[in-house]
């Protein structure tokens, strides 16, 4: 059996950012076109006007300010309302590998390892861009890496579950360091015409270099202490796109085949789930929960990171234990967390314990427990 560290992170961030201000000006634009359009069925009572949304409204809601995307044209154009990716050909490398690579590079940079030593990848994300091939597998080619490659789905959690899965492996002397990455494009099942939702997600890419601690050389080493994961199964947030569609063309377009959620129930439910499987996976591994230096959490809401740290610490945590991203990029699904862990670790002191939690469809949460070395 071996120990394993993480030896670097990477992380790669589209071009394109849209503020609060301009996301609500093209989705005010859209509902007066609607209000204009059905203003009679509205006035008999058959269709309910829709309500414009404000930049205010969506800070104090989530904390959010700005996101990064993709394609900002597409989801400014109130006719459209959605990003314009067009298909590549087969011969291309897709957007998730496009993305992944990047993030890929800087990790494989910071642990000072090239492709000749990683021996698998796993894609972790929310919403894989097609079924097969795997993009782990054209991930793996693209970088000229041996070895093994596969994807997996555990929506916002996926990271944590990945680094779990890259442990194992290589604990068990399977692969001598894994490549985790996480390619995030959460603005192509956003639906950006839902007063509720439509400011929640940003795209962005993450890669995290998962090795043998004998091995390792990088500066940027955190041992990972332990792992620790649950899953309990809900409706409250979903996504019903998928093949079959096809073979239930009543349900092709309809708005559950983007993102949608119970957004008071998850905050209720899942706030309480994460912070007594944080508390408990300190408590199992002889950990005091006030020797914690850092909380690397999943960025989908600001008053559910806060509440969760409370509930654990008993009061407000600083920004510095709980370090935010969320604000300039939104809710990125499985990369959230690991934004935070790479733009805020630097400054740790050797022997510094941390926490990198994730949390959301399923329910799914995940927590790993890192020490700086």
């Amino acid at each position: 059996m071996h120990n394993v560290v993480i030896s670097g992170t990477g992380l790669y961030t589209p071009a394109n950012s849209i503020s609060n201000e301009e996301l609500v000006q093209s989705f005010n634009a859209y509902v007066a076109q609607f209000n204009t359009d059905n203003a009679q069925a509205i006035a008999r009572g058959e269709v309910e006007a829709l309500t414009e949304s404000s930049a205010a409204f969506i800070e104090k809601a989530s904390g959010i300010k700005s996101r990064f995307v993709m394609d900002k044209e597409g989801i400014l154009d109130p006719q459209r309302m959605a990003p314009r990716l067009p298909e590549r050909s087969n011969d291309e490398w897709s957007v998730l590998c496009q993305m992944a690579i990047g993030a890929a590079e800087q990790a494989l940079q910071r642990a000072g390892k090239n492709a000749a030593d990683i021996d698998g990848v796993i894609v972790a994300c929310s919403n894989l861009q097609r079924a097969y091939p795997a993009i782990a597998i054209e991930v793996q080619e693209a970088l000229g890496i041996q070895g093994f490659g596969f994807d997996m789905n555990v929506a916002c959690s996926s990271a944590t579950f990945g680094i779990q899965a890259a442990a194992n492996s290589v604990q068990l002397g399977q692969a001598r360091a894994i490549l985790m990455v996480n390619p995030e494009v959460c603005t192509g099942h956003l639906n950006f015409r839902d007063r509720d939702s439509h400011f929640i997600f940003g795209d962005a890419a993450t890669a995290v270099i998962i090795e043998r601690a004998d091995l390792a050389t990088s500066s940027h080493q955190f041992d990972i202490v332990s792992t620790k994961l649950l899953t309990k199964f809900s409706n409250n947030i979903r996504n019903n796109f998928g093949f079959l569609n096809r073979a239930a063309e009543e349900g092709i377009g309809a708005k559950d085949k983007l993102f949608v959620q119970e957004g008071r129930k998850v905050f209720k439910e899942v706030c309480p789930m994460v912070a007594e499987l944080i508390a408990a996976h300190l408590e199992e591994n002889q950990l005091n929960v006030n020797d914690v230096k850092r909380f690397w959490l999943h960025q989908a809401n600001l008053s559910m990171n806060h509440l969760i740290v409370r509930k654990l610490l008993g009061r407000e945590a600083t920004e510095q234990e709980a370090p935010v991203i969320l604000d300039t990029y939104a809710n990125t699904s499985s990369a959230g967390s690991v934004i935070a862990f790479h733009k805020h670790q630097d400054d740790l002191a050797a022997g510094s314990l941390a926490v990198l939690s994730s949390f959301g469809a399923g329910y799914s949460i995940g927590s790993v427990l890192l020490r700086k070395r």
